[in-house]
């Protein structure tokens, strides 16, 4: 069940491309990481594309219907252009909207860490 999505605009390569975020029933927004080791997925991606990599709706229904493989070749048949190496491990993590967050990555394994969750010292 899909409570909403939003559209946003994002540049890709010079060239205009659409992408919505996936709601669930709750309100959460998807974000898909790759936590598996060897190579990242939004981490290792064109930088010009790792936001639209993160939430693109199309990307999250292809993995919530058909798991991770034959992501990136989904991927790239939408535009997205890079490394796909951790295409197959990605998954789906669930966040409250407008959370700020950072994907961590340690030898190819992607983490979110939230922002209240970090602790600067001077």
């Amino acid at each position: 069940m899909v409570r909403g999505i939003t559209s946003t605009t994002f540049v890709i390569k010079k060239h205009e491309m659409e992408f919505e975020r996936r709601y669930d029933d709750q309100g959460l927004v998807a974000v898909l990481i790759s936590p598996g080791f060897g190579a990242g997925w939004s981490t290792w991606a064109d930088p010009e594309q790792r936001e639209a990599i993160l939430f693109d709706s199309r990307l999250v229904d292809f993995v919530l219907s058909h798991g991770a493989e034959g992501l990136g070749a989904y991927a790239e048949s939408l535009g997205y252009t890079g490394y796909m190496g951790g295409a197959e491990d990605v998954r789906v993590e669930w966040m409250e909207p407008g959370t700020r967050f950072v994907v961590e990555e340690y030898d190819g394994s992607e983490s979110i860490r939230t922002f209240d969750d970090l602790c600067y010292v001077a």
